[in-house]
């Protein structure tokens, strides 16, 4: 069995004094979307302190993910509107993050294309995010799970981000995301189209 991530169990001990309040888990997942979205707004802004304010703001975002999946299953609140609604939300905030830094970028070295990067980033990551929701809705969550190594999942990078600001790797995060994206949101559409085809009665 797969150890639970460290933000996950971090999460699960911040929510757990919420078991038995009013706060349901859509609450938290309200939180985490707003402070998606208050960050990929001051990424867009380009001012330097705004887009050091973004990348912290994305990456408290990022844990407060977790926060209303444990509340959920801690308090037995879950429900298919909600997961969609989570998910729904992981997408929006990747989306927007690309394309508003992009927009933020715009007065770089990659002018106006620098927009174009971030929309291609943001159309791509949505690509992944639908096909991965279409693959754990035919094969169950383990046909998305991410890999683990000692308690972090791969995706955990992301609380990194707020080093890029500081190190001047904006531009080379988007020119790498204007290439990564794209390319495995391919190999994701690979994957789907080998899945095995659900019965027809």
């Amino acid at each position: 069995m797969i150890a639970k991530p460290w933000d996950a169990q971090l999460a699960y001990w911040l929510i757990k004094p919420l078991k038995d309040s009013w706060v349901n888990p859509n609450h938290l997942t309200t939180v985490r979307l707003l402070t998606g979205l208050a960050a990929a707004v001051a990424l867009a802004v380009g001012d330097p302190i705004w887009v050091n304010v973004g990348a912290w703001l994305f990456a408290l975002s990022n844990f407060l993910d977790h926060t209303d999946g444990e509340l959920a299953r801690l308090s037995g609140k879950s429900s298919k509107w909600g997961h969609q609604y989570d998910l729904a939300s992981d997408a929006i905030i990747h989306i927007l993050l690309f394309v508003c830094m992009g927009y933020g970028l715009k007065e770089g070295k990659f002018g106006w294309w620098a927009l174009v990067m971030g929309i291609i980033s943001g159309v791509s990551v949505a690509c992944i995010f639908h096909l991965r929701n279409q693959m754990e809705q035919r094969l169950g969550k383990d046909a998305s799970r991410q890999p683990n190594f000692a308690g972090f999942d791969i995706e955990d990078v992301l609380y990194l981000f707020p080093i890029v600001p500081l190190l001047n790797g904006l531009e080379p995060l988007l020119m790498a995301a204007t290439i990564g994206a794209p390319t495995f949101a391919v190999w994701v559409i690979w994957q789907f189209w080998t899945l095995p085809q659900p019965e027809s009665n």
